[in-house]
């Protein structure tokens, strides 16, 4: 083992002991550290860096993340070996542009769940059914929807217990009283297809495995063409994942309409959608025309009682 790759191994070690996943940071790392190899290099320099994370046909924002992932090595290895570079961070600037989200209109979330509920066999109609409603008013994200294990949902306090955030957050998402009595019928009706299951997971296939995200994402596409969705947004078409937008949309609207002050509520917004970087939160206030206008009026008025 090469005195690099060492390194990289102690590198990673440390920081997934502090708790970081690191699982494609990890492997971009590997895939420098054999870069370094081939070119029989032995210690960091910029140049190789650079070379390195500009080597694969991507955006140049991709380039950027290669290289943050270097530079972080290199901050490591600089405390072992000073003549480290360490790449700067003004180098590869780039800035991958956001697609804005699809918002979905409470017509297209109920269209969407029709559609689902005319699946067949009746256990699966019925998962598709309860989790796009779900996913509609809890903002979760898919993957944590379908994550979720029998013992994360609380049928009598209202509330889930949610596992599988990013960055290993736990979090606990409060139900509307209605949304219970959803849950509380599909589980009656998957328990009585599947007394036995064989798999803890909340949501299921006919099969009693997991529903996963593949099984998941197909049949929701084939949902949206169903409906005459497709071709509308900036992507192909509307995904699962813009449910959880158009709920965090939606409730800043409420919250607008309603007079609050929604800078000081957005922090709870964060909590509620799992956010670790709450401008992840601000974000959504571009995401629709009305949330913009909203803003704008109230701006108007502020300036119009401090003139």
């Amino acid at each position: 083992m090469s005195d690099l790759r060492a390194a990289a191994h102690d590198y990673l070690t440390v920081r997934r002991r502090l708790g970081f996943e690191l699982k494609q940071p990890g492997r971009t790392l590997e895939d420098f550290v054999e870069f370094m190899d081939r070119a029989g290099a032995e210690r960091v320099t910029t140049e190789l860096a650079l070379m390195w994370a500009t080597s694969v046909q991507a955006h140049p924002h991709r380039w950027r993340r290669r290289l943050g992932v270097v530079r972080g090595f290199a901050r490591y290895l600089s405390t072992i070996d000073p003549a480290t570079e360490i790449p700067p961070e003004d180098l590869l600037p780039a800035a991958l542009p956001r697609v804005a989200p699809y918002l979905y209109s409470p017509a297209e979330i109920e269209a969407l769940m029709a559609a689902g509920r005319a699946l067949s066999p009746r256990l699966r109609a019925a998962s598709f059914d309860t989790v796009i409603g779900l996913l509609a008013v809890s903002g979760l994200r898919p993957g944590e929807a379908l994550g979720l294990d029998r013992a994360d949902v609380d049928l009598t306090n209202g509330a889930l217990h949610e596992r599988a955030a990013k960055q290993n957050k736990h979090r606990e998402v409060p139900l509307h009283d209605s949304t219970t009595v959803a849950l509380v019928k599909y589980s009656r009706l998957r328990d009585r297809y599947l007394p036995a299951p064989s798999s803890p997971a909340f949501f299921v296939s006919p099969q009693g495995s997991r529903l996963t995200a593949g099984a998941f994402n197909a049949t929701f596409a084939k949902l949206i063409i169903q409906i005459g969705l497709d071709g509308h947004g900036e992507r192909t078409r509307p995904r699962a994942h813009d449910l959880r937008h158009s709920f965090a949309v939606r409730t800043l609207i409420g919250w607008y309409q309603a007079g609050e002050n929604v800078d000081a509520k957005l922090p709870l917004l964060s909590t509620f959608l799992g956010h670790v970087d709450p401008a992840s939160s601000y974000w959504y206030l571009q995401a629709s025309p009305e949330l913009l206008a909203l803003a704008r009026d109230r701006l108007e008025r502020a300036a119009g009682e401090q003139s």
